[in-house]
């Protein structure tokens, strides 16, 4: 079985090198002894597999010493310290990367994989080797699926299909890529895998035909022009099928209509001329050409593509890149091994991918646990791409569907954290619309700007997902501590002492009869209504300390109300209370402080208990737009609810919602929910429209 291997990689590793592969077999096999695989086959026939797939792709002697070792941790006795002093450290920390945390307990499998995934992506920033070697293992065990439980067998394939089989093509692995997704597309769907096959070998003896005369076609040409150059036709593979299938609702017939080759020349200005070779023999279908070699994809991937109108009229896919391109499609990252970059420098792949691992560094850090890093990950592995530039003409990588917002998170987090507008092309355009290639972008930002959380809506990029919800955490921490304070205080008020009067065996007691970690922890609870200010006053002033004459009691100072931009301030939809209004506010358990109108009905049952109950007052700076809801009664006429919509935006309000029903045959009422600064900004609303001549009444709802 070695031997095999060790012919294999003469070929390309100096015989030093072999041996010390030799040697780690020879350790793994004695590890191994006695351990059989599900199917019956002596353990070590796995680590030598997964060694056979990487040394395939010519990675270097330390990547497939541990391939050999990368289940000695896991499955034997031997430590990481062991395996450092027989084989080097570098050897040790690749297959430390490698192992599951099979020592730790989890409460589910997708727990598991995880923090399993979490601690590869650690490893991989130290050495990007080691998804290579994860990538080869989780290969192997995709071919060997099949004694496995049927409820096992998908599992694992649904997970090779949502992170391995995206992972591998992050990194421009596309021979691995394609496997994982065969393999898992036959254990997922048999039945319709199985389907598909057939038809794709039905139609490719209908086809033949049609194939030979084109490549016939491509080869005499370019041979005429001296232009030496391997014409292959390309296999369409199934899952690709399947998925534009699914997806974009194409029947079978419709993608089989299209004919793939690929052209292999010499050199980069091979490409070019060959492409104006192909433009001269068959007619290119206007918006189909693609140059991935001036700029190529994310993942390293360089090559042109076109597509063309042939004989018949059928469609030709066409892609024309040189051998070393075709190296790098095929096995991207691993490639570097193959074509070494000069002494001292870096290929342009590793630069890639070694980005592409600091980003998922930076996800794990503001990511609250390893099930949401795993969540930011799988959205962050995108097959499709944009390119678009900053004003100094700076490429930038990103995900098709991206907005203006997800732009600036990737040029720098806190660009992003004080972005308020942009500029696409020179035009102010909104920073949720879709960017599209060749676009120059700006963003202005501002100093005190802050994420607004709406933009989780529409963004798509992991970097700007797990950024913005690890600035508004820390935001709603903040402000709920603040609430906390003040709630607290409130209710420190009723038994005559104060917040900054509290000592420290006060809040020791309150620490220990409520088993809370820390006294902010207690204030953020407080602010988001989980804890009642009231019974942690109870417990921080002793009833002893409670009898205080009713006259000498510190007034109840209400809580000053001053943004309408809050994490943890709501303003209630069945009032729309605005600045001016006089106002109360409960508190409610996870959204924090909930305002209301004095007035409001809805506060009947709580408005007579002074701990869920409290006053608030507006402050005399309050900024920002707040919510409120008007009726206009209308005699009906054509044109109106224009007219009306023109008088409130000229007073610089925001229409959020109009509707219009019918009160009789001859009045229309209109219900319109703006965006107002307060009061005096209403009435000047309001007397505005007043002043339209179908207008009977105008008034405010303040109760639903």
């Amino acid at each position: 079985m070695l031997s095999v291997l060790t012919e294999q990689l003469s070929n390309y590793l100096d015989q030093k090198e072999v041996k010390k592969i030799e040697r780690a077999y020879r350790y793994a096999e004695q590890c191994h002894s006695g351990q059989l695989r599900q199917s019956g086959d002596p353990y070590i026939t796995h680590p030598l597999a997964v060694a056979n797939i990487l040394a395939d792709m010519r990675l270097d002697h330390e990547s497939l010493m541990a391939a050999l070792l990368h289940d000695v941790i896991e499955d034997t006795g031997v430590t990481k310290g062991q395996i450092s002093r027989r084989f080097g450290r570098t050897v040790a920390d690749l297959v430390d990367g490698v192992s599951k945390l099979s020592e730790i307990e989890f409460e589910t499998k997708a727990q598991l994989q995880a923090e399993s995934f979490q601690k590869m992506t650690l490893a991989m920033s130290k050495d990007i080797r080691v998804v290579l070697v994860k990538l080869a293992d989780r290969l192997h065990n995709m071919r060997t699926l099949g004694v496995l439980p049927p409820e096992k067998r998908r599992r694992i394939a649904r997970e090779t299909l949502e992170i391995y089989a995206p992972i591998a093509q992050r990194l421009g692995i596309n021979d691995v890529r394609i496997e994982f997704e065969d393999l898992g597309f036959a254990t997922m769907y048999p039945l319709r895998h199985r389907r598909l096959r057939e038809a794709l070998k039905a139609a490719s003896k209908n086809r033949k035909e049609i194939v030979s005369e084109i490549h016939q076609a491509i080869e005499i040409r370019l041979e005429r022009e001296s232009f030496p150059a391997i014409v292959k036709g390309r296999e369409k593979h199934v899952w690709s099928i399947y998925k534009k299938m699914r997806d974009k609702q194409k029947s079978f017939r419709d993608i089989m209509d299209v004919f793939a080759f690929r052209l292999i020349v010499e050199s980069v200005d091979d490409c070019y001329r060959t492409l104006g070779i192909m433009h001269n023999i068959f007619k290119p279908v206007p918006g189909e050409f693609k140059d991935y070699v001036a700029i190529p994809k994310a993942n390293g991937y360089q090559s042109l593509h076109t597509v063309l109108v042939g004989m018949h009229g059928v469609l030709i896919e066409v892609q024309i890149r040189t051998q070393e391109m075709e190296t790098m499609a095929n096995y991207g990252i691993a490639a570097h091994w193959e074509y070494k970059s000069p002494e001292g420098t870096v290929d342009a792949s590793q630069r890639r991918a070694t980005r592409w691992v600091q980003g998922l560094l930076e996800m794990q850090k503001q990511a609250g646990d390893s099930l949401e890093f795993l969540e930011h990950v799988k959205t962050d592995l995108f097959p499709d791409e944009i390119y678009v530039f900053t004003p100094k003409g700076r490429i930038i990588e990103l995900p098709s569907g991206a907005t203006p917002v997800d732009f600036a998170y990737s040029v720098h987090t806190d660009l992003g954290n004080s972005c308020i507008a942009c500029r696409v092309d020179g035009e102010l355009t909104p920073l949720s619309e879709q960017l599209q290639s060749g676009q120059k972008i700006e963003i202005i930002s501002t100093q005190g700007a802050q994420p607004n959380p709406n933009w989780l809506n529409f963004i798509v990029t992991a970097k700007a997902r797990s950024a913005i919800r690890h600035y508004l955490k820390n935001q709603q921490h903040d402000e709920s501590v603040n609430l906390g304070k003040r709630l607290l205080d409130k209710a420190l008020a009723n038994y005559g002492t104060a917040y900054n009067k509290l000592r420290k065996s006060q809040i020791k007691r309150l620490l220990k009869e409520t088993s809370a970690p820390t006294f902010e922890y207690v204030l953020q609870q407080i602010g988001l209504g989980n804890q009642v200010p009231f019974a942690v006053a109870n417990i921080l002033v002793p009833p002893s300390k409670r009898n205080i004459p009713e006259d000498k009691r510190k007034p109840s100072l209400p809580v000053v109300v001053d943004t309408s931009e809050s994490l943890i301030l709501h303003y209630a939809r069945c009032c729309h209370p605005i600045p001016g209004d006089p106002i109360l506010g409960h508190v409610s358990p996870g959204k924090g402080l909930v305002i209301h109108l004095e007035s409001c009905h809805n506060l009947k049952e709580i408005r007579n208990h002074p701990e869920k109950c409290m006053p608030l007052s507006w402050s005399k700076v309050v900024e920002g737009e707040f919510p409120v809801e008007i009726k206009v009664e209308i005699t009906p006429e054509r044109g109106f609810i224009a007219a009306l919509a023109s008088r409130i935006t000229e007073e610089d309000a925001t229409i959020e919602t109009i509707s219009t029903t019918e009160k009789d045959a001859y009045t229309s009422i209109v219900d319109v929910v703006m965006t107002v600064r307060n009061r005096v900004h209403l009435a000047d609303i309001i007397r505005r429209v007043r002043s339209l001549a179908p207008v009977r009444r105008v008034y405010r709802v303040k109760n639903k």
